[in-house]
């Protein structure tokens, strides 16, 4: 009886007719295929100008390209010269970043070439950020300036929705992960429709997206690492252990990250918060090594590819490292995302756990690691899953890392987040 009174009390909301739909095909597929070129270029500059102040500055004057001096020199002036565009750029390069999570936040015009600026510069420099905020930052605001102007009668949520979808389609190179998050955001609300309604045109956008960067750079997340056979009781009880220890070590930054936000904040000016970053970060590369520079995922890859050539001791150093690099670089003013560099914490942890104990499968290592770190990070189930299962091509880790998450979100869920307000606290 009180089933069916549920039923009568939230009924199904009635489908959209398809000539509600059709309008949003264009918009999509412009704004996706736009989302994933923008991306595109600046991931080809950003790799560019890498080249040339990793390789070919350092050859020129003989200096080793990731020596110790070199690595605190790069940083140093990375942090220089993001922060003059801080300091002097329209809008200062966007609103803190420590205040931002993965949303969509739309930005004015001005603000985006100064914010696009600071992100090439950072993703060549070596701070430890992936580029998808500032991306989805500026992908929102020139959709939702330009779809104005072009389509004035479309309502105006539709462009950050569809720009939103389409970066993140674009960044994993598959549709499903935007997906995935705009369930996760339109979760709890109230929608206008049926579910598949509301993300016919995101998911159409995301499409777009990941298809335009399949087609131009054949992109790929998977690590090659091997595959795993039958499930075994080993496996499970791997993912129930690393899972949990990721994201309490993914907690411990957390909670850390107010109070090193709060330090870079009293040194009061751009010129002085993000040079002091950089020589934290060059410092911490010099102990950390080459692979925990830059966003993470090339590195992992290179970490993949040899699962037993580190130790344990090396592995545990270069995720310990990373995660303070993570904080250092997301705190002191420089523009990036988390996800990426959270991938490459989570991989070394698992790789670790690995070495410390044979019998761990490296898959299942690695996909327990970053699943747990990104529950902590980023507070999203859905494309912490997502990402975990895709570095694996075994169909069957989506099992383990289903059971697995349980403990980890037991571990994160209702304490703070990795987002400050505007006083500095953080958010939950």
């Amino acid at each position: 009886m009180a089933q069916d009174t549920a039923r009568q009390a939230l009924p199904t909301p009635p489908s959209a007719p398809a000539r509600a739909l059709l309008p949003l095909i264009l918009p999509a597929l412009v704004v996706g295929v736009g989302s994933s070129l923008l991306y595109l270029l600046v991931s080809s500059l950003a790799e560019r100008l890498q080249h040339v102040l990793w390789n070919n500055l350092p050859d020129a004057l003989g200096i080793g390209r990731y020596s110790v001096l070199w690595m605190l020199v790069m940083l140093t002036a990375t942090g220089v010269a993001v922060g003059l565009v801080v300091w002097k750029a329209p809008g200062h390069a966007g609103p803190d970043p420590a205040t931002l999570g993965l949303e969509a936040v739309a930005l004015p015009p001005a603000v985006l070439p100064g914010l696009l600026l600071a992100t090439v510069l950072m993703l060549a420099g070596g701070p430890s950020l992936g580029p998808e905020n500032p991306i989805i930052a500026v992908n929102v605001g020139l959709a939702l300036w330009l779809g104005r102007l072009a389509m004035p009668r479309m309502p105006g949520s539709l462009w950050p929705a569809l720009a939103d979808a389409a970066t993140l389609g674009a960044l994993f190179g598959t549709p499903v992960a935007a997906a995935l998050v705009i369930s996760e955001a339109l979760a709890g609300k109230p929608l206008k429709g049926a579910l598949w309604d509301n993300l016919f045109g995101p998911l159409m956008a995301a499409g777009a997206g990941a298809m335009t960067t399949a087609l131009v750079d054949h992109p790929t997340l998977d690590l090659g690492l091997p595959a795993i056979g039958r499930l075994r009781w080993p496996d499970l009880l791997s993912a129930l252990a690393i899972a949990p220890v990721a994201a309490l070590l993914g907690m411990l930054a957390v909670l850390a990250f107010p109070y090193v936000h709060g330090a870079f904040r009293r040194l009061g000016h751009p010129m002085v918060a993000l040079p002091a970053g950089g020589v934290v970060l060059g410092l911490l590369g010099a102990l950390g090594g080459h692979l925990t520079l830059f966003k993470g995922l090339d590195e992992v890859a290179e970490l993949a590819k040899d699962p037993a050539g580190w130790s344990a001791g090396q592995y545990a150093v270069m995720a310990v490292v990373k995660l303070a690099a993570f904080v250092v670089a997301a705190t002191c003013g420089f523009r990036g995302g988390r996800i990426f560099p959270s991938v490459f914490i989570g991989a070394a942890l698992g790789l670790c756990a690995h070495a410390l104990v044979p019998a761990v499968h490296p898959s299942v290592g690695v996909a327990a690691g970053v699943l747990g770190m990104l529950l902590a990070i980023t507070r999203q189930g859905w494309v912490s899953l997502f990402t975990a299962s895709v570095l694996v091509a075994s169909p069957s880790i989506i099992t383990l890392l289903c059971i697995a998450s349980l403990p980890a979100w037991l571990l994160v869920t209702g304490r703070p987040r990795m987002q400050l307000g505007a006083d500095g606290t953080a958010l939950r």
